[in-house]
């Protein structure tokens, strides 16, 4: 059940990432497609982990973590370079949320 709940607010960050990536896609698009990649392997990856056992579901896990810091920082690094004024409270919340799930459970 924890895991289908992350779900959903791992679509809700995909929803939030399409919408910055339409702005940092006017400075940079190559930002925009790691961003986007990154962002929908954490959505794939905690699916996957979901359906398999034992030591393949923390990888799954573990590669649905680091694809949610990569667009964290992704994102971070777009605010950094002036690509965003901010994150949006919403997407630094998800990413928090998921991250902080993603720690405990790819262990």
């Amino acid at each position: 059940a924890l895991m289908l709940r992350i779900y959903d607010v791992c679509l809700l960050m995909l929803e939030d990432v399409a919408r910055v990536t339409e702005v940092i896609a006017q400075h940079d698009r190559d930002l925009v497609r790691q961003l986007r990649r990154a962002s929908m392997s954490v959505v794939l990856n905690v699916s996957e982990g979901s359906a398999v056992r034992d030591g393949r579901r923390r990888m799954r896990y573990g590669d649905a973590l680091g694809s949610a810091l990569e667009t964290r920082a992704g994102i971070e690094a777009a605010v950094a370079i002036g690509y965003l004024a901010a994150m949006p409270d919403a997407l630094r919340s998800r990413l928090r949320h998921i991250i902080g799930v993603l720690v405990r459970v790819s262990r």
